[in-house]
């Protein structure tokens, strides 16, 4: 059984985040403070000056919560799992993870990050429900807005799209008469899109000073959705602010991995939700790919048991009145669609099912 330990990004945040977990690690907290200038245990449990989901606080934030959660699961005895993931911010805490930088330099590049998104203005995001990543291609293109650009393809039917602000008010209207869910984020830039190439390239003198090393597990890329290479990460960072993050696709290379166990540390539960949608979208697929499999061998049994007939025998069918199918011939039935051991879904579950 593979595992992946996932880590969230901004969105997340909420007052009372880390609880305990900045007493029972003082000395990453001491530093944390020293990096930051401030109190992060002050500003996660009670927010006195309402900064919380201000970006340049909101990120470090997180980053230090979702590190501090990690530790705990060290600390507990937990095992190290078999890849790391993390959603735009949280790929900091993966990488951390990993050992590709310590604690205190991921927080000065996650300070860095933070404060020059949060210089960002007059942009725009929206989530998109209900709508594939090609079909929300077509409706910016049949109207004519090619300055949105997709941020996050978050899950199958979950994607966020970016741009300058006018432009993604003026895009509501298309996809609604395209009978989609379009719903605008409170964001104050437009991220993940080419509107964040200026930061990037000013966030990429932070990330020059920086030292890395090589991953001592395996994390997922958002840039490329496949496994961070040594020689990438640099870049990879820097792209990371300006290219779409690529969540459905990571989190299917990692269920191909044959990873079953996914565990979200930090706060909230907003990847485990969208990691239920992209493996129930992955089971969905691989039983339609089971059911064809199973539909082409019986097709050529039959072309197989013809052909070694007699070219004599005649067969008349002949009409019977249509009787009610049995129990015994429907499990027989649904074993030469479904064989056992197949993954199956069904409405009527939240989780998936085997045949047995």
């Amino acid at each position: 059984m593979k595992k992946t330990y996932v880590f969230p990004g901004q969105g997340s945040q909420r007052k009372g985040m880390g609880g305990d977990l900045f007493d029972e690690f003082p000395e990453l907290t001491k530093k944390a403070d020293k990096i930051l200038g401030y109190s992060i245990k002050e500003l996660c449990l009670n927010d006195p000056d309402k900064q919380l989901n201000e970006t340049q606080f909101t990120q470090p934030a997180l980053y230090v919560v979702n590190a501090l959660s990690y530790q705990k699961k060290l600390k507990d005895g937990e095992k190290k799992p078999d890849f790391l993931a993390g959603h735009s911010l949280g790929e900091y805490n993966a990488l951390e993870a990993a050992g590709v930088f310590s604690f205190e330099n991921g927080l000065k590049l996650v300070k860095k990050r933070g404060e020059l998104m949060s210089q960002a203005k007059n942009g725009g995001m929206a989530a998109v429900l209900n709508s594939s990543e090609a079909q929300i291609r077509e409706i910016l293109k049949d109207a004519k807005l090619t300055t949105i650009d997709i941020a996050n393809l978050n899950a199958p039917s979950q994607i966020v799209v970016s741009g300058l602000r006018e432009d993604i008010n003026k895009a509501q209207s298309y996809f609604e008469n395209a009978n989609t869910m379009f719903i605008p984020l409170n964001t104050s830039g437009a991220f993940h899109s080419r509107y964040m190439k200026e930061p990037a390239a000013e966030f990429g003198k932070q990330v020059k000073k920086t030292k890395f090393s090589k991953p001592k597990i395996p994390v997922i890329a958002n840039v490329t959705g496949k496994p961070y290479e040594f020689k990438n990460v640099a870049q990879h960072l820097i792209d990371q602010l300006s290219n779409s993050v690529r969540w459905s696709e990571s989190m299917t290379y990692l269920l191909d991995q044959g990873v079953t166990e996914f565990e979200e540390l930090g706060v909230g539960d907003v990847l485990t939700k969208l990691i239920g949608y992209i493996k129930k979208d992955y089971d969905k697929n691989a039983s339609g790919k089971t059911e064809a499999k199973s539909k082409a061998s019986e097709e050529k049994r039959t072309k197989a048991n013809e052909k070694a007939a007699p070219k004599s025998r005649s067969i008349t069918k002949t009409s019977k009145p249509k009787q009610h199918t049995d129990a015994a011939t429907l499990v027989e039935q649904w074993n030469e669609a479904h064989p056992v051991g197949t993954k199956v879904t069904s409405g009527f579950y939240e989780d998936e099912l085997e045949t047995r």
